[in-house]
């Protein structure tokens, strides 16, 4: 048994340099991957399965079941099975087993999740809530102002340079995900905001005006914001005017989309604003809509 632990152990050393330096993922990733072989090597050895190549199909629903009971979510258990369909053409192709026991076991179908979002009443207070007298104020406002006007996602809102907003027309250019670029539009109170932050606010926090190349959303000390940092604001925020606690900042994507789909917005407008590349992925947003109009039309409707 120990022999065959440790040529396991080898064998998972080996998968993750394959992680790390033909596949070149990032450091992330890797730990992510190993995270989930590591969970699974754990209970082959607490159940004495010998090896990697004594795996069958019937243990994998075994272990499967284990994090069903564990309270696991279909993403999650969805997630390792994909990290270990990859684990096996690893060791397929490194002649470490002759099958994978992963072929006949079924991935499971993904929850369709409806986001949260707040209405517009508790969009109006989160907005006021930040001090317009103190740098750090008008920068909480500018973001809080950004991130409902736009509908960015946080990594965007960070990565946003003082060059790619124009404030004049309303508009700024995005550096999304997968090197993808795209303009998203702004109103009058997020134009407002950003003018009073960028001329007041940033020279205070920064003790120098903002160039084209300088991140838009600074720290106290003048660098920029992390993402971590941009949690904790919308955070504090939240817990002020709402008492809601650990709120991500997605909320207020989740808000701008249904807002806007509310409206009677068209939903490849909102797909192309949010930066989805499928439409799926803004479908999502359309149930709630329909929910809150059926609400509507029961509380109004005289014959409903």
């Amino acid at each position: 048994m120990g022999a065959d632990c440790s040529r396991a152990d080898r064998a998972v050393e080996e998968f993750r340099v394959y992680l790390e330096s033909e596949r070149r993922l990032s450091p992330r990733t890797v730990r992510a991957y190993m995270g989930d072989v590591g969970q699974l090597l754990e209970w082959m050895q607490a159940q004495g399965i010998g090896g990697w190549d004594v795996l069958t199909p019937v243990r994998i629903r075994d272990f499967l079941a284990e994090l069903w009971d564990r309270g696991l979510s279909r993403r999650s258990v969805a997630r390792m099975l994909s990290a270990y369909r990859t684990l096996y053409r690893f060791f397929l192709r490194e002649d470490e087993v002759r099958e994978s026991p992963l072929e006949p076991v079924a991935t499971p179908k993904q929850e369709k999740r409806i986001p949260n979002f707040m209405d517009v009443e508790e969009v109006f207070h989160l907005l006021a809530s930040p001090d317009p007298n103190t740098a750090l104020g008008q920068r909480d406002r500018a973001l809080l102002e950004w991130l409902y006007a736009t509908g960015v996602r946080v990594g965007e809102a960070v990565a946003l340079r003082v060059g790619d907003v124009d404030i004049a027309g309303q508009r700024a250019l995005i550096h999304g995900k997968g090197g993808k670029e795209r303009y998203v539009l702004f109103g009058r109170s997020a134009a407002r905001a950003l003018t009073r932050y960028l001329e007041v606010g940033w020279p205070a926090l920064a003790g120098a005006c903002p160039g084209p190349g300088d991140p838009v959303f600074l720290n106290y000390r003048g660098g920029a914001l992390s993402d971590r940092s941009v949690r904790r604001i919308v955070d504090r925020h939240m817990v002020r005017v709402a008492g809601y606690h650990k709120i991500s900042p997605h909320v207020l994507r989740h808000t701008f989309a249904t807002h806007l789909l509310d409206a009677g917005a068209d939903l490849r407008a909102v797909q192309e604003l949010l930066g989805h590349a499928s439409l799926r992925s803004t479908q999502i947003y359309t149930h709630t809509t329909r929910e809150r109009l059926l609400q509507v039309y029961l509380h109004a409707h005289p014959r409903a």
